[in-house]
């Protein structure tokens, strides 16, 4: 039995026995299904250090402490029922700790590392003898657009192909809750758009796709594991730890340079798509640094 047909065996169990609304069942199969998704080799295999991984990375991502122990309490639950099935020998959820009150800073990085591995993808998508000039081409624009725009890896992987095709300066982009907001493009990142786009027209099977990134998947397009695979390998090549770095990352270092640099909460918060300020406020250290260097540097008492 693979991890999807344990997750449907799971709710299955939820819904006759213990009689789970429809909105419950709806949230613990996204909340599986997302942890099965992140962690490699599945959910219903997992080490209980992998697990903890994925709860670390979750929390990273900026995620609520309540949202947070609602995913590991649909965790706890399914590895529960696979060991009262005889699915599972242990629950490797029983040394799990729950998650701390208070939000976590999100990780980051600074502007030299963004700019070095910004280069080095730059660098590998210039060079006509580099072993698979097609992926260099795409791994360029992916990075270029999402340190340009800040968006959610899955809105960013899943961009319609009219996007470069506009070559316009702003996009709408559909996010959380189906709601649109406007980001805009930086030169670099639609000059890099540029370039895939004019390597895709080569591949006759990208042809008919309406995808900016497509791929031979059931989405259609870029699966957001390949992404953060090739982006952890450009890192090493960068010179970077490709432990510090994700797709998520590289969107906090967005939010955090655009702070740094003087730009207001307000707008940060509309260009992530935060429906709520209070989600933005995570970034509230980088103001409380600006202002003390304010301080520091132009005080007259300062010295």
């Amino acid at each position: 039995m693979n991890n999807a047909a344990r997750i449907e065996a799971f709710l299955e169990m939820m819904s006759a026995e213990r009689g789970a609304a429809e909105n419950t069942l709806s949230s613990y199969r996204r909340d599986l299904e997302d942890a099965s998704n992140e962690i490699d080799g599945g959910l219903a295999g997992a080490a209980a250090a992998s697990i903890r991984a994925y709860l670390d990375e979750i929390a990273a991502r900026g995620f609520a402490p309540t949202s947070q122990a609602r995913k590991l309490s649909a965790i706890r639950q399914f590895f529960k029922f696979l060991y009262a099935e005889g699915l599972r020998g242990d629950d490797p959820t029983g040394t799990l700790d729950s998650p701390k009150k208070g939000r976590p800073l999100p990780k980051t990085m600074s502007e030299a590392d963004t700019g070095r591995l910004i280069d080095r993808a730059a660098q590998e998508a210039g060079d006509p003898a580099h072993g698979d000039r097609l992926a260099a081409l795409r791994l360029h624009a992916l990075v270029e657009v999402l340190y340009a725009t800040g968006l959610r890896v899955s809105e960013l992987v899943g961009l319609p192909v009219t996007v470069a095709q506009r070559d316009d300066r702003f996009f709408m982009v559909r996010g959380k809750g189906d709601k649109e907001r406007m980001v805009p493009l930086s030169a670099k990142a639609r000059a890099a758009m540029r370039s895939w786009l004019a390597a895709r027209a080569t591949v006759p099977a990208f042809a008919d796709s309406p995808f900016l990134f497509p791929a031979a998947s059931d989405s259609g397009y870029l699966s957001r594991q390949v992404f953060a695979r090739d982006l952890k390998g450009l890192a090493a090549r960068a010179g970077i730890a490709s432990a510090k770095i994700s797709p998520h990352v590289l969107r906090h270092a967005f939010a955090s340079h655009l702070l740094q640099n003087g730009a207001d909460l307000r707008a940060v918060q509309q260009l992530l798509g935060h429906a709520d300020i209070s989600t933005t406020q995570i970034y509230t250290h980088v103001l409380e640094e600006r202002l003390l260097r304010l301080v520091n540097d132009h005080h007259p008492l300062a010295d």
